[in-house]
């Protein structure tokens, strides 16, 4: 059996060499949430001056832009809550979920 070749890594220089949004094997989310999600997170687009620091936290990577502004892919956000807590301007809140 012949050994998996690895891939060089290289360290982005700019934001816009990190991927532009959600991906898990070849660039697809694969399953959606199971629906266990009790808040989620909404993006104030007036007060979000597009940091990306929500999008480099976010563990399940649905964090991306549409339109030049930051959305979120809830069909795979898990409603965790890192994203609000680690934006400085208060642009993100957990909204609870309506069921």
């Amino acid at each position: 059996m012949e050994k998996p070749k690895l891939v060089e890594y290289k360290r982005p220089k700019h934001i816009n060499d990190y991927p532009t949004g959600p991906t898990t094997e070849g660039g697809k989310l694969v399953e959606k949430n199971a629906g266990w999600r009790t808040y989620k997170p909404v993006v104030d687009k007036e007060k979000c001056v597009n940091c990306l620091r929500c999008y480099l936290v976010c563990p399940d990577g649905v964090i991306f832009k549409s339109e030049g502004k930051v959305d979120i892919d809830y069909d795979f956000c898990k409603g965790c809550g890192i994203c609000e807590y680690e934006c400085k301007l208060d642009a993100i809140k957990m909204i609870k979920e309506d069921k």
